[in-house]
């Protein structure tokens, strides 16, 4: 990321930053990787470690399914209705390993009377349907159809969400969400042959200064269970801050294909990178324009990922019998590509208009118990003509 700053900080970092009274706001040090990796300073008006009670420990996971055997699959989670309560009882865990979990949230309240922190993975929020607002520490995000929005480990927030349909897709990951290394210079900027650049991702951009007393619940996920803290005060009182760990926005729309004469691999769609598996953004484009091209990609045999397409827009042109909010998952081990008769069909193709989220990991992913339901048993053999 960059350098960022909202509001007031003093001129140097772990000095004295008096109130108006003579007391000292509290400095709060939000760091990674030890003292090593990126990190951010805090100014509070109340320390943030007074805390007024400890709640119940509630199991806050998913049972992944062992003898599921190895299959191309088709979660077939276009329909998909209400999944939760709320914003976390709502995460229903689809795919999983140790390194990622993927889920959706459809909620029933859209009310979060809470705020909660992830202790122990950073998340990407993809907003399928939905618009509404990001609060956290660092302040306010908008955030609207179309967004990956990014939330580094332990930043405390929650989100309120403008009336109609809201869809999440949430990918949780063990290890630090990041851009990808190939299209950052030395000093970390993203450059020109990037996708995207710095001008695309939305910081949060207006501070929240709650200084009321009262009860602040917050639930915090670490050890795969949710832990109920309640404070005297909101963990939204800061004053200011400034680094580089912060949450923020960035827009599927925003993501610039990368095209050529001849069909380009997966990479080129490359979003996010992450220790285990990536994130890819499948974008409107023009196709392949060799005079002898096949839009449409060639069969391939994953020799070392688990992939993953997540359907948002669109019609996929490779894929029949794939609606709206529907999952594929490839497995390493066995050779996919485009369904019989698309080939053909595809050539002379000039365009595609499809979105979609790819999630390809390094390691087999399972099927949650939770998934089970939504798994189309014909999928397998849809590829005999």
């Amino acid at each position: 990321m960059y350098y960022h700053r909202l509001g007031n900080i003093p001129h140097k970092r772990h000095t004295q930053f008096r109130k108006e009274d003579g007391s000292l706001y509290a400095e709060e040090l939000v760091s990674s990787k030890g003292f090593s990796g990126i990190y951010s300073n805090l100014y509070h008006i109340t320390p943030p470690t007074r805390i007024k009670s400890v709640g119940p420990v509630k199991p806050f996971s998913s049972k992944v399914v062992e003898d599921y055997g190895l299959k191309q699959t088709h979660l077939n989670t276009s329909k998909i209705g209400v999944t939760g309560d709320d914003y976390l009882s709502g995460r229903k865990e689809l795919l999983k390993n140790s390194d990622v979990t993927i889920a959706l949230c459809s909620p029933k309240s859209k009310e979060m009377n809470y705020y909660y922190k992830n202790a122990e993975g950073d998340e990407v929020i993809y907003i399928h349907d939905g618009s509404g607002e990001l609060h956290s520490q660092f302040g306010k995000i908008k955030v609207e159809k179309g967004d990956y929005v990014v939330i580094p480990r332990t930043i405390i927030y929650k989100f309120k969400w403008n009336d109609g349909p809201l869809k999440l897709l949430i990918i949780e990951s063990a290890a630090p969400i990041e851009t990808p290394n190939r299209y950052r210079n030395e000093l970390g900027q993203l450059e020109e042959h990037s996708p995207f650049c710095e001008r695309d991702i939305r910081p949060p951009s207006e501070l929240i200064t709650e200084t009321k007393p009262g009860e602040f619940l917050m639930k915090i996920k670490k050890h795969g269970q949710l832990h109920e803290y309640v404070y005297d005060q909101s963990p939204f009182d800061l004053v200011g801050w400034d680094g580089y760990l912060w949450p923020y926005a960035f827009s599927i729309n925003d993501f610039e294909p990368i095209t050529g004469r001849i069909h380009q691999p997966p990479p080129v769609h490359q979003t996010f990178q992450a220790w285990g598996f990536v994130i890819c953004s499948f974008v409107p484009r023009l196709f392949d324009y060799h005079p002898q091209s096949i839009p449409a990609p060639y069969n391939h045999s994953n020799i070392d990922s688990d992939e993953v397409l997540y359907y948002a827009e669109g019609d996929f042109m490779s894929r029949k019998g794939i609606d709206r909010g529907s999952f594929t998952l490839h497995p390493g081990g066995l050779p996919h590509g485009p369904h019989p008769g698309t080939v053909e069909k595809s050539i002379g193709a000039k365009e595609t208009h499809e979105l979609a989220v790819m999630i390809d990991t390094f390691k087999p992913l399972y099927l949650t118990e939770a998934a089970m339901e939504y798994v189309d048993k014909n999928y397998p053999m849809s590829w005999t003509e």
